[in-house]
C-alpha cells in the first residue's frame, strides 16, 4: 500500500488533522455544501444510537470506491458508526497506528469532499488512532475496527469542524466517511 500523509492533508483533508476545531458540546444545527453556495442548515434529531446499520447502497466490495448516498432523514446530534462490513483480523484501538482508506462526503448531499480512492486504488492514510492527528470523530470512528472491514461514520459538526468549517467544509457541515481499514500495527 503507498503510505501518503499529505493525501488526507490536502485542502480539505488538512482540517482533519486539525482536531480541535470543533466544540464540545453538541451543535443544534447542521448542514452544508460544497458548492459555495448559501449553507442549508437543519436541526440535528436527537441523540442516535451509536451503532447503525449501513445504507445498503454502500458496496461492500472492498476493492470499489464506495458511495456514499445523500440523506433521506435529518442529521443525527451523535457520532454515529455504521459496520458496511466486519473485519477479521486486528483491532484499531486507541495508541494503534492505522492505515485507512475514505471517501468523505457531505450528509445531506453525498458529495464526496475528499477521498483517498481519487489518488488510487492503493492510496492510504497513515495516523494513530487516539493521537489528535485527525478530526474527532473520525478518529472515534475508526477505533474499533477490525482491519478488513468497511465503515460508515456520521460525524455532526461539534466532532468535525465545528461552526467555523475548514476549506470546502462549511460551519455547521455534518460529514460522512466510509472507511476501509487496511493495516494496524
Amino acid at each position: 500500500m503507498t503510505r501518503r500523509r499529505t493525501a488526507l492533508l490536502a485542502l480539505p483533508a488538512a482540517a482533519l488533522l486539525v482536531a480541535g476545531c470543533g466544540s464540545s458540546t453538541p451543535s443544534p444545527t447542521v448542514g452544508g455544501t460544497a458548492s459555495g453556495g448559501a449553507v442549508a442548515t437543519t436541526t440535528c434529531q436527537g441523540p442516535a444510537a451509536a451503532t447503525e446499520q449501513a445504507p445498503p447502497s454502500i458496496t461492500d466490495d472492498l476493492s470499489a470506491e464506495p458511495e456514499v448516498p445523500a440523506a433521506q432523514t435529518p442529521p443525527p446530534c451523535t457520532l454515529v458508526v455504521a459496520d458496511v462490513v466486519v473485519g477479521d483480523g486486528p483491532v484499531a484501538e486507541s495508541g494503534s497506528q492505522v492505515e485507512v482508506k475514505y471517501v468523505g462526503a457531505f450528509y445531506d448531499t453525498g458529495e464526496v469532499f475528499d477521498a483517498s480512492w481519487q489518488r488510487g486504488a492503493d492510496e492510504t492514510l497513515p495516523f494513530t488512532v487516539g493521537g489528535g492527528q485527525v478530526i474527532e470523530g473520525f478518529d472515534q470512528g475508526v477505533a474499533g475496527m477490525a482491519v478488513g472491514g468497511r465503515r460508515a461514520i456520521t460525524i455532526p459538526s461539534d466532532l468535525g469542524y465545528g461552526d467555523r468549517g475548514q476549506g470546502p467544509i462549511p460551519g455547521g457541515a455534518t460529514l460522512v466517511f466510509v472507511v476501509d481499514l487496511v493495516s494496524v500495527s
